[in-house]
């Protein structure tokens, strides 16, 4: 006859050396899941861009040029005489399979008008990266709630649109009153940047009024310097806002648009106590005359870079560190620069 003997338990020594693995395997096993996850936004971001370069390529299919970023009006003062705000991502919405939604916006009345407070509040899927922390709607104080966007048309590197003294085209695909034929990318759409990526709710220094002092298109700061540095007035006389790209039916660079004046994700700070360490810049909204000179810089939340679309269609990952002269080589249509691959 045998004994029965009591089973024998975990001593506490061993059960911590246990709870140490387990916890060492979740530490090691926790940032290749989140890689993963990060790695599948990004595929799907890549995707939206893709599905918004056809949609501007059946754009162009229909009416032989680019959108316009805004159509703006003045008066032989330089004023305003019309514009009734809308940007181009309203454009392109029949060719996103969204002909509903265009149908129900009404180009007649301006974009905070109580007409279109219903289409201005959706928030439209094709137009948010899956990466973004903050892709929340905004409430805006004259035109109700609006969804967000985090994708911007290339507008100019540092010289948007000179308002009506100087209305001249920017070097880049996209602008106020300005519709692009392809015939007009002599450097070759496959090395022209269409969009790229911006940050919702993106601190930005707009209505800077000392901006003036260098509104020469032609006088541009190097794209490896620091603006405060090159020209520390542009603090004086701005306001500050924060929330860039939160209109996806607006016109302003600061929405739906970038310029290539610095590199993808450049970090300048500002803001009270420099609490803002990513700050953007736009001299004077063209939706009110102008004159507009910006540095809205494309940026994201996927590590190392932005996602960017070319003219021909292709989307390609474009790390940080890329040559500042490259990138703003790469947002001209016909400035004849070689760009080694």
């Amino acid at each position: 006859m045998r004994i029965a003997r009591p089973s024998r338990g975990f001593t506490l020594i061993e059960l911590l050396v246990v709870i140490a693995i387990i916890g060492t395997l979740i530490a090691l096993l926790l940032p290749a899941v989140q890689a993963a996850r990060e790695a599948a936004r990004r595929i799907q971001c890549t995707n939206n861009l893709k599905q918004l370069g056809l949609a501007l390529q059946n754009y162009v299919g229909t009416f032989n040029a680019l959108p316009p970023t805004l159509l703006i009006n003045g008066t032989p003062s330089g004023g305003v005489s019309w514009t009734n705000a809308w940007g181009p991502h309203t454009r392109v919405l029949p060719f996103l399979e969204q002909g509903n939604l265009f149908s129900s916006l009404n180009y007649d009345h301006a974009l905070y008008s109580l007409q279109n407070v219903t289409v201005t509040a959706r928030t439209v899927a094709v137009l948010v990266c899956p990466s973004d922390a903050a892709p929340r709607p905004i409430t805006h104080p004259v035109g109700g709630t609006m969804g967000p966007s985090n994708y911007g048309y290339c507008s100019g590197d540092w010289y948007v649109w000179g308002g009506f003294q100087f209305p001249y085209p920017n070097r880049h695909a996209f602008g106020p009153n300005q519709s692009r034929t392809l015939a007009e990318f002599q450097d070759g759409l496959s090395q022209t940047l269409w969009m790229s990526e911006g940050k919702s709710y993106q601190p930005y220094y707009r209505d800077c009024p000392t901006l003036a002092n260098i509104n020469d298109p032609n006088t541009i700061p190097a794209p490896d310097a620091d603006p405060y540095i090159v020209a520390p007035e542009y603090r004086g006389g701005c306001t500050l806002r924060i929330e860039g790209h939160t209109e996806w039916a607006e016109s302003g660079v600061h929405h739906t648009g970038f310029t290539t004046a610095w590199p993808p994700n450049k970090r300048i700070s500002g803001g009270p106590s420099n609490e803002y360490p990513d700050l953007d810049l736009n001299s004077r909204r063209a939706k009110v005359g102008g004159p507009t000179f910006a540095a809205i810089t494309a940026r994201s939340r996927h590590p190392g870079g932005v996602n960017a679309l070319y003219g021909d269609g292709s989307v390609r990952f474009v790390a940080n560190g890329i040559n500042g002269w490259v990138w703003r080589a790469q947002g001209t249509v016909q400035g004849g620069e070689v760009i080694d691959p």
